[in-house]
């Protein structure tokens, strides 16, 4: 089991209201509509833009997890991550967080979650916080790895020195 370290509620309102997604206020009234209450959420069941809808509360869930993730373990320079999203609204969406390491290096999946977001309703803060700090416990340790395991990439030559050769 892992022990949850932090309060990813205030994290995610934090993330979504600097971000500029959203004001602080807006974003903790979404956070608390979306994650607690009744299953299935209703709100994702009935808004007049589900698939929309859905993309945003698995990204505003997620990307955070990555932000953190990476303040944890800093990317290379030219590295970035993206988290994709494939949504279903009849059955488990795939949340994918794919490593790109830059230079044309092949890219690595960071973790593949399967999640139904109607179902992503918690009884309370304490399971989301433990729901939030086992992806990104994840995250973090795949990320670790993959950054300790990569090769030292050479450097390339300067623009003189590549004339010179």
């Amino acid at each position: 089991m892992i022990r949850t370290s932090r309060n990813w509620i205030a994290y995610l309102c934090e993330n979504l209201a600097s971000s500029g997604m959203m004001p602080t206020w807006e974003a903790a009234t979404y956070l608390t509509d979306n994650l607690f209450g009744d299953k299935p959420n209703p709100r994702l069941l009935r808004t007049a833009c589900p698939y929309e809808d859905t993309t945003h509360l698995l990204h505003r869930l997620y990307q955070p997890l990555v932000t953190a993730a990476t303040r944890d373990v800093p990317l290379p320079p030219a590295a970035m991550i993206h988290v994709f999203t494939d949504v279903s609204l009849t059955g488990k969406s795939a949340v994918l967080v794919v490593y790109f390491p830059g230079h044309n290096q092949p890219h690595q999946l960071l973790l593949l979650d399967a999640a139904k977001a109607w179902d992503l309703v918690f009884e309370n803060s304490d399971e989301f916080n433990a729901w939030a700090e086992e992806r990104y416990h994840w995250i973090r340790t795949a990320l670790t790895s993959i950054i300790r395991s990569a090769p030292v990439s050479p450097t390339l030559p300067s623009a003189l020195e590549a004339v010179k050769n």
